[in-house]
C-alpha cells in the first residue's frame, strides 16, 4: 500500500509521516521539489535526524544546488524504490503536487524534439506559441527559457492520466485560513530565529548562480535582502507572504488533481488527527481485503 501525505506548507505533513511510517512500518519518500537539495534546510523546513526517529527517508539531499533535478528524474527514482518495495506499505510525503502525480499516474515525459531558438521571437509571441499548443498553460510569459523549453518539447494530451497504483491512498491535512497562515507566519518567524539568513548566506557565496536557490520561496526574498534590495524585515514579510500564496496553489493543485480524503487537523491534539487517519487507512485496508 502506497499513503501519500498531503496538504499546504506548514500544517503538519511531516509529523504525520513519522507516525504513520511507525504504524506501516514503511519508508518515507519525499515529495517537495527543494527538500531534494543539500543545503537547503532552514528556508525548506526540512526534516531533521532527530525528528526522522529512525525511520527511512528516500530523495532528500540527493543533489547539490548547482545541480539540475526535474520531475522525469523524480518519476524515474520514485517507481525505483516501489520496484524495492513491491508489496510493502510505503509513505510519500511533501507538497509538490506534480511530482506525487507524475510518480503515481501516467505521465509520459519525452527528451527534447527540436532545438528552435526562437531567437526572433519576442516573449509576447513566444507566449501566444506556448498558449497555442497548451491553452491553459500557467508558464509565466516572462520566463524565455522555460517557453522555449516547453515548445522544443513533445506533448502528451492526457485529460484524464491513469493511476498506476491502485493501491494508493491520498491523505490530506487541511485546517482553516486563520489558522494555516498564522502558522505560516511564525515557522518563518523561527526560520529567522533559526539562522535562515546565515544558511542563505553561505550558499549564495558559493552558488550565487543556482536555479534553485534563486528561485525557492525562503531563499531568493533573503538573496534580494543580501544584494541591497530589500531590508531584512521586508525579506522576512515577504517570505511570508508567498508562503501564504503557496499554500493557496496547493490546494488548488490537490483539490483539482487528485482524489484525497481530507482530514481538519486538531493542533491541540495532533493524536486525536493521527488516530482518525490510521481509522481511515485501516477501514481502506479492510475493504480491499474483501474485495
Amino acid at each position: 500500500m502506497i499513503v501519500v501525505i498531503v496538504g499546504p506548507t506548514g500544517v503538519g505533513k511531516t509529523k504525520m509521516s513519522i507516525e504513520l511510517a511507525k504504524y506501516l512500518d514503511a519508508p518515507v519518500i519525499n515529495a517537495d521539489a527543494v527538500q531534494v537539495y543539500k543545503g537547503l534546510d532552514i528556508g525548506s523546513a526540512k526534516i531533521t535526524k532527530r525528528e526522522m526517529a529512525g525511520v527511512k527517508h528516500y530523495l532528500l539531499d540527493i543533489k547539490n544546488i548547482d545541480e539540475e533535478y526535474n520531475v522525469l528524474e523524480y518519476q524515474k527514482d520514485v517507481r525505483e524504490i516501489l520496484k524495492e518495495y513491491k508489496n510493502k506499505n510505503v509513505i510519500i510525503c511533501g507538497g509538490t503536487g506534480l511530482y506525487i502525480n507524475a510518480a503515481l499516474m501516467d505521465y509520459r515525459f519525452y527528451e527534447d524534439e527540436s532545438n528552435e531558438t526562437y531567437e526572433d521571437y519576442s516573449n509576447e509571441e513566444l507566449y501566444e506559441l506556448v498558449l497555442k499548443k497548451d491553452k491553459d498553460s500557467k508558464i509565466d510569459k516572462n520566463n524565455r527559457v522555460r517557453m522555449i523549453r516547453f515548445l522544443n518539447k513533445k506533448v502528451v494530451d492526457m485529460v484524464e492520466p491513469k493511476l498506476l497504483f491502485p493501491d494508493t491512498i491520498f491523505i490530506g491535512l487541511t485546517t482553516n485560513r486563520n489558522t494555516l497562515y498564522d502558522r505560516i507566519n511564525k515557522r518563518v518567524d523561527k526560520m529567522f530565529a533559526d539562522g535562515l539568513v546565515a544558511e542563505v548566506k553561505a550558499l549564495y557565496a558559493k552558488n550565487s548562480n543556482s536555479k534553485i536557490l534563486n528561485r525557492a520561496i525562503g531563499y531568493k526574498e533573503i538573496i534580494a535582502y543580501l544584494n541591497g534590495n530589500i531590508t531584512a524585515e521586508d525579506a522576512k514579510e515577504l517570505i511570508k507572504k508567498n508562503s501564504r500564496h503557496y499554500a493557496k496553489r496547493q490546494y488548488t493543485w490537490f483539490k483539482n488533481k487528485m482524489h484525497v480524503k481530507w482530514f481538519d487537523v486538531n493542533f491541540q491534539k495532533f493524536e486525536e488527527t493521527i488516530n482518525n487517519v490510521k481509522l481511515y487507512i485501516d477501514s481502506c485496508n479492510n475493504n480491499q481485503n474483501m474485495v
